[in-house]
């Protein structure tokens, strides 16, 4: 059985360490951790792509080169089924978790994420796997801390981690890794009563 997991965010240097990126950033962590293949450039698709396997599992990691409203467009041609897409895991940012969490869900709506709105508009199906992950900050009591009114969120997204975020971050890379080795190892149920 062969996977797919794609990493959302936004080309370039300039947003590279952007919290809107962790996508991305999970992606490259996680391909370096399992010895993938460098990245090769798929001019077709507008995405970087790299491949290895998780136990007997092929994996394909994708890297779209279109910016996060048009992430979709990179999957268009690769995810051409109803079984691909339920092997299909989209990892991206989630301004309404708390710092330090990560969700695993599966045939849902975007929740006003643009970038996974374009996936569906592009695969023709929310059914595939999404793993969310924190941005927002928390309170000293743990409530988030979410930034009010478009513009302010915006900023907040496009702006680089914070030191004391890049530790979380550390943490999380780890995590991230072992629930996408347990969703291709151990099914998505499993991976989601695990990480959740």
């Amino acid at each position: 059985m062969s996977y797919f997991i794609a990493g959302l965010g936004n080309p370039g240097k300039e947003y590279e360490n952007t919290r809107h990126n962790v996508g991305r950033i999970i992606l490259e962590s996680f391909r370096v951790g399992n010895n993938f293949s460098e990245w090769k450039d798929d001019k077709k698709n507008k995405s970087l792509v790299s491949d290895g396997k998780v136990g007997k599992s092929k994996v394909v990691l994708i890297e779209p080169n279109n910016f996060m409203n048009n992430s979709g467009k990179s999957f268009a041609k690769v995810i051409t089924s109803a079984k691909k897409a339920e092997n299909l895991i989209v990892v991206y940012d989630d301004i309404d978790l708390p710092l330090g969490v990560l969700k695993i869900s599966f045939n849902r709506g975007s929740a006003g994420h643009r970038g996974v709105e374009s996936v569906i508009k592009s695969v023709k199906t929310k059914e595939f796997i999404r793993l969310r992950v924190w941005v927002s900050p928390v309170t000293p009591s743990g409530k988030i801390k979410k930034p009010k009114g478009e513009q302010k969120v915006l900023d907040f997204l496009m702006g680089n981690f914070k030191p004391k975020e890049k530790e979380v971050l550390k943490k999380i890379l780890k995590n991230t890794t072992m629930a996408l080795e347990t969703i291709i190892t151990e099914g998505r149920e499993k991976a989601a009563g695990k990480f959740n």
